[in-house]
C-alpha cells in the first residue's frame, strides 16, 4: 500500500500565482534563470534557483546560495505573496499542452515508502547535487519543489481527479504554452477517499525529481537521528509530490550528438555500423522521427539514416538491455566510437526531445558535432519495468513534457 496525506500548503495568492510560478530549477542555467526573473521580483526562481541573487559564478549547491534562498522565501512570506492555508488540503493540478491533458494529485508522500521501495526510482543521483538540495531544504526548513510521481492508472483515483477538476479552479493561467489549472480539495470526505484510494496502490514511481526525492529523504533521516523519539507524525517524515496516472503521461525522446567519428572516415564508420545494425538511407530527405521501438535515426554529413539493431545484438527479455539507449551504447557508442561512459565522456552530449530533430541538424551542420542520433521515446511501461526490476535507466533516457511549475505549493517542515 502507498501512504499519502493532505498538506497544509504555503501558496501564492490567487492574483499572484502566475507571476510566482516558475519553471523547475534544473531546466534552466543560472544565466537563463537570471534573465527570466529580471523583471519579476516575486518569481519562485529566487527561492529554488537562489544563486541568481548572488554574483555570477556562485556555487549553486553552497551555503551562501541556500541562505539567499531562505531570505527570498521569507521575503515572499512577509510580503503576503505566499500565504499558508488554514487547514490541510489535497490539491489537483492539471497541465494542458498541445492538445493533451495530464491531471494529478498534489499531496504528501511518505519517506518510509521510499525507504522500503514502495516509491520506485529508475535513476542514479549525483552525491554533490543531492547534498546541495539537502542543504537547501534544511536551510529553508521547507520543501520548495515537488517530486513528480506516477501511479499505474486506477479507476477510483482517476474518477476522483475528474470529479475535482469538474469544479472551478483556484488558479488558471498560461505559461510557456502550457495551461496550468489548480484546484483545492478541502472536503474531509473527499480527502479520505483519495487517501484510501492510494492505500490500494502497490507502488508509485518517480518520473522526474530523483535528486529532490533523495534530498527530502536525507532530511528525514537526519532529523530522525537528531530526534530519536520521533513518532512518524512530524513534518519531516513526508515530502511534497505531484502524482499523475501513468496513462496521461508522455515521454519525449532524449537524443544524442557526438563530436567525432574517432578518426574514421564517413564510409568506414558506416561500414562499422552495418556490422551491428541494419542501415537504411532515408530517401525522402526528411529527419527520422519515430516512436517505433528499435528504430533509431542517424544524421551524418547532411544525410539521415534509419539504423535498426540486429536481433541477436541485445537481450529482448531484459528490461534495461532492450532499451534503445542501451542498444545504441552497447553496439555503437562503446565499441565503434569508444564512448564507454556516456555519463562522463565529453565527446557526447544530450538533446531533449522538446528541441526536436531540427536542433540535431543544426548542431551537426555547424561542425561542432559530427553525428547525431534521434531516439524513439521510452514508453511508460518500459520505464515501469525497469523500476520494478530494481534497475537503473541509461543516462538521459527520459524527457517528460510539460514540466511542472514550481512555487504553486511549498511544504513547510
Amino acid at each position: 500500500m502507498v501512504m499519502v496525506k493532505a498538506v497544509r500548503g504555503l501558496r501564492p495568492t490567487k492574483e499572484l500565482a502566475a507571476k510566482v510560478a516558475s519553471p523547475p530549477y534544473d531546466v534552466l542555467s543560472a544565466d537563463e534563470a537570471r534573465a527570466l526573473a529580471a523583471d519579476n521580483t516575486i518569481s519562485f526562481l529566487y527561492v529554488e534557483k537562489m544563486e541568481i541573487s548572488l554574483p555570477p559564478g556562485a556555487d549553486p549547491d553552497g551555503d551562501e546560495a541556500a541562505q539567499a534562498g531562505k531570505r527570498n522565501l521569507q521575503r515572499l512570506i512577509d510580503d503576503r505573496v505566499l500565504v499558508q492555508d488554514d487547514k490541510e488540503n489535497i490539491y489537483v493540478y492539471r497541465l494542458t499542452w498541445r492538445g493533451r491533458q495530464q491531471t494529478g494529485f498534489v499531496l504528501l508522500s511518505a519517506a518510509d515508502d521510499y525507504l522500503k521501495g514502495s516509491i520506485k526510482r529508475h535513476e542514479f543521483t549525483r552525491a554533490d547535487k543531492e547534498a546541495g538540495r539537502t542543504r537547501l531544504e534544511e536551510t529553508l526548513n521547507a520543501q520548495a519543489g515537488p517530486v513528480f510521481l506516477f501511479y499505474p492508472s486506477a479507476t477510483n483515483l482517476d474518477a476522483l481527479l475528474a470529479e475535482v477538476a469538474a469544479g472551478t479552479p483556484e488558479y488558471d493561467f498560461e505559461a510557456d504554452e502550457v495551461r496550468n489549472q489548480f484546484w483545492v480539495v478541502s472536503d474531509g470526505k473527499t480527502i479520505q477517499r483519495i487517501v484510501e484510494g492510494f492505500a490500494k496502490v502497490e507502488a508509485t514511481y518517480i518520473a522526474d525529481g530523483h535528486h529532490r526525492c533523495a534530498a527530502a529523504v536525507s532530511v528525514c533521516k537526519n532529523r530522525r537521528f537528531a530526534n530519536p523519539n520521533y513518532d512518524g507524525t512530524e513534518p519531516f517524515n513526508h515530502f511534497l509530490t505531484v502524482v499523475f496516472p501513468s496513462d496521461q503521461l508522455r515521454i519525449l525522446p532524449y537524443n544524442r550528438v557526438v563530436t567525432d567519428l574517432k578518426g574514421m572516415s564517413t564510409n568506414a564508420f558506416i561500414q562499422q555500423v552495418k556490422s551491428r545494425f541494419m542501415v537504411e538511407p532515408e530517401t525522402n530527405g526528411k529527419p527520422v522521427e519515430t516512436e517505433q521501438e528499435h528504430v533509431i535515426g542517424m544524421y551524418l554529413d547532411g544525410k539521415w539514416y534509419r539504423i535498426m539493431p540486429l536481433s541477436d545484438s541485445f537481450n529482448k527479455f531484459d528490461p534495461i538491455e532492450r532499451l534503445d539507449a542501451s542498444i545504441l551504447s552497447r553496439n555503437l557508442l562503446d565499441p565503434i566510437l569508444g564512448i564507454t561512459n556516456p555519463r562522463t565522456d565529453k565527446r557526447i552530449d544530450f538533446v531533449g526531445g522538446i528541441r526536436g530533430t531540427g536542433e540535431l541538424v543544426k548542431l551537426v551542420d555547424s561542425g561542432k558535432f559530427k553525428v547525431a542520433f534521434s531516439m524513439p521515446p521510452v514508453s511508460m511501461l518500459a520505464l515501469k519495468d525497469v523500476a520494478d526490476s530494481g534497475g537503473v535507466m541509461p543516462p538521459k533516457s527520459t524527457w517528460f513534457e510539460p514540466k511542472l511549475r514550481s512555487g504553486l505549493v511549498i511544504y513547510l517542515l
